[in-house]
């Protein structure tokens, strides 16, 4: 404003006047008409403050009401669970991590046709992701998660929407298939906190994941079992990719810096030396639960058994509801 004003002939004192007495300044001063076009822009300039603040109050008492009305409900955290059961009965070193029986070289023969044709698409797809990502594993790995946190929302979906028109329990699905679907979100969360991809690879990323979604939906729709099968063969490829991670870090070709908070907690990871290696470890001990539990559920609907009700009348803690 001040730069405004002297620019149109007002002097530093017949500025500082206007400012301090804006409406009792005399005319001869410095002449009417610049007189007047002070006032009114100085009037203009008044009137957008009070606007303003206005408004800052208005958002506040708004902040406040959301506040004062938030159910009680929403304001006890809902915290992500980890995947594997034994996660939070112990506090996780490297020690421990090393130790997991993860089944790295486990594979999955084809067995049928759209095994194979599942086992083909997901080679296919991961050759030009070595083309692009090469020995990016951190980068790599934000494109892996944000593809693999699609087939278990779509999958829970999906089978919601049977349920709800069969009008009959899912069988215990949909519950592993969200909690599968968050355990893939954390681990997208995880590898942000590490690894901040710039504009055009979140670009590239995003496009991959609305084709992979668009694509995948049809798929299950078709032939959910199928669909397992091509994550169950998503996951071999994620133990792998997870691997070369670990040898990179090991060769000091990548910095295994001190682990994430976000990572600390969600894995219950020793806070005093957990360390990028640790975080992958865990990613990779989550990606093969997941690799086994797609396969079996293709296996089930292949068996035409797809309840898991049914094969838990023997356990201890056999559930009491079916839903």
């Amino acid at each position: 404003m001040r730069s405004l004003l002297l620019s149109r002939g007002l002097s530093k004192s017949a500025f500082s006047t206007l400012v301090h007495n804006p409406i009792h300044v005399p005319a001869r001063s410095f002449g009417i008409k610049t007189t007047l076009r002070a006032q009114e822009l100085i009037s203009k300039l008044s009137k957008q403050h009070k606007e303003q603040a206005r408004q800052t109050q208005v958002e506040k008492a708004s902040q406040d009401d959301l506040l004062d009305n938030m159910p009680r409900e929403l304001k006890i955290p809902m915290s992500p669970m980890p995947i594997r059961a034994d996660t939070m009965e112990q506090q996780w070193s490297s020690h421990n991590l090393e130790k997991l029986d993860v089944g790295v070289a486990n594979h999955r023969k084809p067995q049928c046709l759209s095994d194979k044709i599942a086992y083909l698409a997901v080679k296919s797809a991961r050759r030009p992701t070595d083309i692009f990502f090469r020995n990016k594993y951190l980068h790599r790995s934000v494109m892996l998660e944000v593809v693999a946190a699609v087939p278990g929302m779509v999958g829970a979906l999906i089978r919601h929407i049977k349920s709800l028109q069969g009008m009959r329990h899912d069988g215990g699905w949909i519950g592993h298939l969200l909690h599968e679907a968050e355990n893939e979100r954390m681990h997208l969360m995880t590898w942000m906190e590490v690894g901040k991809p710039v504009l055009w690879e979140r670009a590239l990323i995003a496009t991959v994941q609305t084709g992979f979604f668009a694509v995948f939906s049809l798929l299950y729709m078709v032939s959910p079992r199928t669909a397992h099968r091509v994550v169950g063969y998503l996951e071999e490829e994620a133990v792998t990719s997870y691997t070369h991670f670990i040898n990179e870090i090991d060769a000091g070709r990548i910095e295994n810096v001190k682990a994430p908070e976000i990572a600390i907690a969600y894995w219950n990871l020793d806070p005093e030396t957990a360390t990028l290696r640790d975080v992958v470890l865990a990613v990779r001990a989550d990606e093969a639960l997941h690799r086994d539990t797609n396969h079996h559920f293709s296996d089930r609907i292949l068996a035409k058994r797809e309840s898991l009700f049914e094969d838990m009348e023997h356990l201890e803690n056999k559930p009491h509801i079916r839903y």
